[in-house]
């Protein structure tokens, strides 16, 4: 820092007083999440597990489809040409909100009834980078829940490799629906 700028920046601080240290005082961002906060789905064990994670190479795409699944669905969501219903933003958060956030996300998704989901977790240009850490964990637990049948990187539009689609199972009420719906036609 040059002599000029020195000067200029003792001047502008000159009536700043540091802030008392106290043991009890901690400071934390404020952060708006789109997740809803349901005192039944908080009341769950969440399952999602925490332990030695094997970091993706930044070159593999999050990719998953479920046994029994049609190729043409993994394709379609590949493409976005599913309208995304609910979208969670995991960026620039720690590991275990990730965790806490996705859990109840899912929950809550599947529970009303969504089935396209969008799901940004950011993209680090290095392998130990935070977000490809968050990325290589979302792989490991969107796996782990019964209601994902594909996952994969979403378009450019919405995120590209730094966000993923994700599609849940039908419920039973959105089968029935379906099959009343063909029924019909076949008449």
């Amino acid at each position: 820092m040059n002599p000029e700028d020195k000067s200029l920046f003792l001047d502008a601080m000159e009536d700043v007083q540091p802030l008392k240290r106290s043991s009890d005082t901690r400071w934390q961002p404020i952060r708006s999440t789109r997740v809803p906060k349901s005192p039944d789905l908080l009341q769950l064990d969440n399952f999602l597990t925490t332990g030695f994670l094997d970091i993706l190479p930044l070159d593999n795409a999050l990719e998953f489809k479920r046994e029994g699944l049609q190729q043409g669905v993994l394709d379609k969501l590949r493409r976005g040409k599913y309208g995304q219903q609910i979208s969670l933003n995991l960026r620039g958060q720690s590991v275990e909100q990730c965790r806490q956030q996705l859990f109840v996300f899912i929950r809550k998704a599947a529970e009303e009834g969504a089935r396209n989901l969008l799901i940004i977790h950011g993209k680090g240009r290095e392998l130990q980078s935070h977000p490809n850490i968050v990325r290589s964990y979302l792989a490991r637990w969107l796996v782990e829940f019964e209601e994902v049948q594909a996952f994969c990187p979403a378009q450019r539009f919405d995120g590209g490799a730094g966000a993923c689609y994700v599609t849940l199972r039908k419920s039973a009420q959105a089968k029935l629906d379906n099959w009343e719906r063909h029924a019909k036609r076949s008449r």
